[in-house]
């Protein structure tokens, strides 16, 4: 009788091999045997991304629903010391992504990668990107019940598999289970909400959402979908993307664009064809099991640490209440807290990814929780230790207050490190940050700001209450970095998800000032119960633009207005072939 393999050696055999052959590709393009385009795609595939460096690698781990093990935060820590100057950043996908790599190294950065089960496999390129979901799955007050194995079962499926190494572009999935749309499904080409009818699990599916230059609200496919039907109905959904998307034209080739130009019906139609082939044919199947550590999956129950942290600190500064109250939250189980890890536009050197794995598995469950707003949670912590953690995290430099307020920021690179940013946004963040930070008004702390580098919305800006994407503009012959600022997006009062309205382009170093104009007019005319959204609805598109139309146009050019924010050089636009847009 045959033995059947284990999932952990199927998973590691098929990783090696295909590090293997990346490793001798890599070889072969540095020997010349290959040309940049055909090794790009190769590299691609791997979440192997060029710079704007000439010769410089951009490396993306894929995360399964942002669920990291200690063990592999502290190989991701080792990783940024030896190969990418003891940096690392996390991105609105629940990623952790390393930066100026050569590519020389890249094969055994990979290896060291895969030694604990994190892959960078399809973390780019034209294939199913990581599967995002709620950090707060199992342990929701809120939710319907615990996503996160479907998640993984969703995410191992669609891994090495041929139909989806190819697509015509990239392909994302999103799972809510809490009821508050966590996930942000809306913005996806596949969603799923959990739902229970008469006792049996499913979800409420959306698809052929998404956002780029021209964002599209996902439409819902199924009111209920059973759970064991989850792979059969994303293969379905695929097979549909991979047969009509737009492979000649990558700028149409999101799935959003087969609904615009052929009819939400018509895509319906083509999904329930494929959808009852499977279901009489055989498809993909959907895995039984998925190996330890993807995902952070374990097969024995978590094991709490209830170890020694360090000392508390004498005198815990003013801030340590402010902290409790925005950074602390209660999970279900009764006694145990979740704590969010401020992360200023998601970068972290090595040292601090260390000190969040020792907090994990010393004081919570072991596991990392990667949020899509590139923040860290940590949970099944006691109360009695937030003392000693917040004075570890103090001295890693992570204990600031206000997560998920108007100061936590949401941006991508930009123009540091990818070829299609335009300005640099993680400065403009860090300023904004700056300018906002104890902002008086408790409603105006609620709100969100999230800013890209460009149209491709990988900072998310068409959900911020807030948003900024980066552009360019001339002025006397001269370039000068400009932001398009749009207001109101987010979620209505009915939690659907909404796109912000279009106000204009401002001067880089000009939107604090219109940042400040836009909320004092709302601090002073704001009604009674009504929201941001509400707000900008009601005031419409033409009193933001003259509230700040003297921005746009200035008469007199100050020298530093020629100048991205933290450059001390006149800006010059810079743009390479387009590889990153996450």
């Amino acid at each position: 009788m045959e033995v059947p393999i284990p999932v952990e050696a199927q998973f590691d055999q098929t990783v090696q091999a295909d590090l293997a052959l990346f490793r001798s590709q890599v070889a072969d393009f540095l020997a010349g045997k290959l040309t940049d385009d055909e090794f790009r795609a190769f590299r691609l595939r791997r979440g192997v991304y060029g710079q704007r460096q000439a010769n410089i690698q951009m490396i993306r781990t894929k995360v399964p629903g942002g669920l990291a093990t200690s063990g592999q935060m502290e190989r991701m820590a080792d990783i940024a010391d030896k190969y990418a100057g003891g940096k690392g950043h996390l991105t609105t996908r629940q990623n952790m992504q390393f930066h100026f790599i050569p590519l020389a190294q890249v094969p055994d950065l990979l290896g060291e990668l895969a030694a604990v089960r994190l892959t960078t496999r399809e973390a780019c390129y034209n294939t199913v990107r990581n599967v995002t979901g709620c950090t707060l799955a199992g342990i929701s007050s809120t939710e319907v019940f615990d996503i996160s194995p479907y998640l993984r079962q969703a995410a191992y499926a669609f891994l090495h598999q041929d139909l989806t190494d190819n697509l015509p572009r990239k392909f994302k999935i999103a799972f809510c289970g809490c009821g508050k749309d966590c996930a942000v499904g809306g913005l996806h080409d596949l969603a799923f909400n959990a739902e229970v009818r008469d006792g049996q699990r499913g979800f409420r599916v959306l698809a052929a959402g998404g956002l780029g230059p021209l964002p599209s609200e996902a439409q819902l496919l199924d009111e209920f979908l059973p759970v064991e039907r989850l792979v059969n109905r994303c293969e379905a959904v695929i097979r549909v993307f991979g047969k009509y998307g737009n492979r000649k034209n990558k700028h149409k080739a999101r799935l959003k664009f087969i609904v615009r130009e052929r009819s939400w019906d018509w895509f319906k139609e083509q999904v329930e064809v494929e959808y009852a082939d499977i279901l009489a044919h055989g498809g993909i199947a959907a895995p039984e099991a998925v190996p330890e550590g993807f995902g952070a999956f374990s097969k024995s129950a978590p094991s709490l640490g209830r170890e020694a942290l360090l000392p508390v600190l004498p005198d815990l500064p003013p801030d340590y209440e402010h902290w409790l109250r925005t950074n602390v939250q209660p999970q279900r189980q009764p006694g145990n807290v979740v704590l969010t890890v401020k992360v200023p536009q998601g970068n972290m050197v090595s040292g601090q990814m260390r000190t969040i794995a020792q907090i994990a598995r010393s004081a919570g469950d072991g596991l990392v929780r990667i949020t899509i707003d590139q923040n860290l949670q940590i949970a099944w912590i006691e109360q009695s230790r937030l003392r000693e953690i917040y004075s570890l995290l103090q001295q890693a430099r992570l204990a600031e207050s206000g997560a998920d307020e108007i100061d936590d920021i949401v941006t991508c690179p930009g123009a540091w490190s990818c070829n299609l940013g335009i300005t640099k946004t993680m400065n403009l963040g860090e300023a904004l940050r700056v300018s906002l930070a104890n902002h008086p008004d408790a409603l105006v702390r609620k709100l969100h700001i999230k800013a890209s580098g460009c149209p491709n919305s990988c900072g998310q800006h068409w959900i911020g209450d807030l948003g900024f994407f980066g552009n360019v503009r001339k002025v006397n012959g001269r370039e000068i970095p400009y932001y398009q600022m749009l207001l109101g997006g987010g979620k209505d009062r009915e939690g659907m998800l909404k796109y912000g309205f279009t106000i204009q382009s401002l001067p880089a170093k000009s939107i604090p000032e219109a940042v400040k104009r836009t909320l004092d007019h709302y601090v002073s005319n704001r009604q009674v119960n009504e929201s941001f959204r509400e707000y900008v609805l009601r005031h419409k598109v033409e009193i933001f633009r003259t509230l700040t139309a003297d921005l746009a146009k200035p008469m007199e050019i100050e020298p530093d207005m020629y100048q991205d924010w933290g450059d001390s050089e006149p800006f010059s636009l810079q743009l390479g072939r387009a590889e990153c847009a996450a």
